[in-house]
């Protein structure tokens, strides 16, 4: 780095806090810090234009879960862990809404469904037969019903007459979100650098020292919230998970309203600006989409059309307007990982794509690290 003493003294000298990733983790980790520790000097370190992984490129859903999701939960997690999952998910969203504000986020509480495909009557029949038990365990936490019936009422075709209904999700608009994050970090004086690569770190007991590329400085603490892009920071307990994703063209009279999940939560759609945003598809492929690479495969792209052409939008003329991806952090266990890996060195990591609503309490936790 050709770097100036101005640059040099403002930025990177008596650096007391660098949180490595400027997503929700990163930038409420921040945050937090900043409340802690009015007078420190935060510094956060993006290798992207914009927030690389998952942050910008989300689909924006306030969900904690739908019921085939929980169910299939339930099969590798206590119940006890399932219901702290929803709890932590549902309580980082109130954290997030409380941040930020219902107008800064564009939240729009129009509920979630879950589809059932024909052919799957057996999942459906299952989740119908879990869902007064699901609802009993859920009830200490929203004091209501969580999971009800509903006729399809949205045109759907090749699918279960009936949908099952969550009136406590909602949907953001995630570029506002990450919007009025990085506006509420700049106007609390915490510095961030983009398209910075952190290549090396040593923990030198009482600091730390960390490499960009051929250039070194020190900062009393670092903390990592690169989520999917934290697997040799945890032996492997994190994975990256691709998540692939289309939206349409606007669509005159397009009556469909609300997030909506399909097949355990591999597929997930919702409206927007008269569109529709469909995502998902890694279950066809997982080798492949366990990278850390964004990118399109033909295999995922043709299903998520299919699944357009003749399962949700079968009475609408739609074209194509745009596809993306970004890449979350799974594991085996979707507890996210919170922890100390040395003296001066944190991670906050593993969000089991629920960053949306996780990513404000994993910060907070993070910070608190410290």
């Amino acid at each position: 780095m050709n770097l100036s003493y101005w640059e040099l003294k403002n930025w990177f000298t008596n650096v007391d806090y660098t949180i490595v990733g400027s997503g929700i983790v990163g930038l409420h980790t921040a945050l937090h810090l900043r409340e802690r520790f009015p007078d420190s000097k935060i510094l956060i370190l993006e290798k992207g234009m914009l927030p690389q992984g998952a942050s910008t490129k989300n689909a924006g859903f306030a969900c904690f879960g739908s019921i085939s999701e929980i169910v299939d939960d339930l099969k590798s997690h206590s119940e006890e862990e399932v219901i702290n999952l929803i709890s932590n998910r549902w309580k980082g969203l109130q954290m997030l809404r409380k941040r930020l504000g219902d107008n800064a986020i564009d939240f729009k509480p129009y509920g979630g469904y879950e589809l059932f495909l024909k052919e799957d009557d057996s999942s459906f029949n299952h989740c119908l037969k879990k869902l007064p038990f699901i609802n009993e365990i859920l009830k200490p936490l929203f004091k209501a019903d969580v999971f009800a019936t509903q006729i399809d009422r949205f045109g759907f075709a090749g699918i279960n007459e009936y949908l099952i209904f969550n009136p406590f999700e909602a949907q953001i608009d995630t570029g506002n979100m990450m919007q009025a994050l990085l506006k509420n970090a700049v106007s609390e004086n915490i510095l961030i650098l983009n398209q910075q690569t952190v290549t090396a770190y040593s923990d030198k007991e009482n600091e730390v020292e960390v490499a960009l590329g051929d250039f070194n400085f020190t900062t009393k603490k670092l903390l990592f919230a690169t989520n999917g892009f934290a697997d040799s920071l945890t032996n492997g307990d994190v994975k990256p998970a691709r998540a692939q994703v289309l939206i349409t063209q606007p669509i005159k009279n397009l009556d469909i309203k609300g997030t909506f999940h399909l097949d355990e939560g591999y597929y997930y759609f919702r409206n927007i600006d008269d569109r529709i945003l469909l995502g998902g598809g890694r279950n066809l492929d997982f080798e492949t989409e366990n990278t850390t690479e964004f990118g399109q495969t033909v295999v995922v792209q043709n299903k998520l059309e299919q699944l357009l052409k003749e399962v949700i939008l079968p009475n609408y003329d739609f074209q194509i307007a745009h596809r993306w991806s970004g890449i979350m952090g799974m594991g085996n266990s979707k507890n996210p990982i919170v922890s100390q890996l040395s003296s001066n060195v944190y991670c906050g990591v593993r969000l089991g794509g629920m960053g949306v609503a996780i990513g404000s309490l994993i910060g907070t936790e993070l910070a608190e690290l410290v």
